[in-house]
């Protein structure tokens, strides 16, 4: 994993790639590939070095993340980086937990307050990992398949590669459209795109599409009107998503690997 420590203290810096290495003295013994880390000591040098990781065809996959540092702040650098066509995930490491929801609101793959302990580390980057791997695979079924949703967004019509779709949710009069990087703003309707995409796309509930590639479990919940209630588990997401009890059979057949036929 290539991964970019952000944070104006050096010594904060420093203690996280201390971190790292006993994480990767622990990999190592499993057989895995070593850690490649780099550093900034704020924004523009984040970018400087995102920007060059790309270029030499080595991005950042993974930005450790404080959010108050000198000029542009964490928080801002996280938007800017939610805008790059294929994002580098990001875990806040920050002494202030106060800032908590507008991270997790950027999609931020967790957030660990200082001092951070070995195990928390450990376990962050393990959630990174598989939202890595989420993404890479997206990514990848992106560029097999030439099917594309077109986003009005401020003025400007954004091409989004249907592969890169999780899921699309039917919100009052707009249709929320769902990728492992950010939201998007979707006029339409439903029906339609199940229509139109019913091989990619699966009926879960009367307000909401999920890509089927995109379904890792089942979760049951008590109570609700009937009971009981199913939760769909997703990939690159943390999110879940109600399951109707008339679609719970074909969201298991899915599951299962087994073939549905074509609405």
């Amino acid at each position: 994993m290539h991964i970019l420590i952000v944070d104006d203290e050096a010594l904060a810096r420093t203690r996280l790639r201390t971190l790292l290495g006993d994480c990767e003295d622990r990999e190592s013994r499993q057989g895995r590939e070593p850690l490649r880390v780099q550093e900034a000591a704020d924004a523009r040098q984040a970018l400087e070095v995102l920007q060059a990781s790309r270029q030499m065809a080595r991005p950042v996959q993974l930005v450790l993340l404080d959010i108050h540092m000198p000029g542009q702040d964490g928080l801002t650098l996280a938007r800017a980086l939610c805008s790059q066509a294929e994002p580098a995930a990001v875990i806040f490491v920050t002494a202030h937990a106060h800032h908590a929801v507008d991270a997790f609101e950027l999609d931020a793959v967790d957030y660990l307050t200082k001092p951070v302990r070995l195990e928390r580390l450990e376990q962050a980057l393990l959630k990174a990992e598989r939202a890595i791997e989420a993404r890479s695979a997206l990514a990848q079924a992106a560029r097999e398949t030439g099917a594309q949703l077109l986003i009005q967004e401020r003025g400007r019509t954004v091409r989004l590669p249907l592969a890169e779709v999780l899921y699309l949710k039917a919100e009052q009069k707009y249709i929320t459209v769902r990728t492992a990087a950010r939201h998007y703003i979707l006029d339409g309707a439903l029906a339609e795109l199940e229509e139109r995409h019913g091989e990619h796309l699966l009926r879960v509930h009367r307000n909401a599409l999920v890509a089927r590639s995109a379904l890792r479990g089942l979760e049951r919940c008590d109570g609700g009107a009937d009971g009981e209630t199913w939760m769909l588990q997703l990939h690159g997401v943390p999110e879940m998503l109600a399951v109707s009890r008339r679609q719970l059979p074909a969201v298991r057949a899915v599951l299962r690997g087994e073939a549905l036929p074509q609405a």
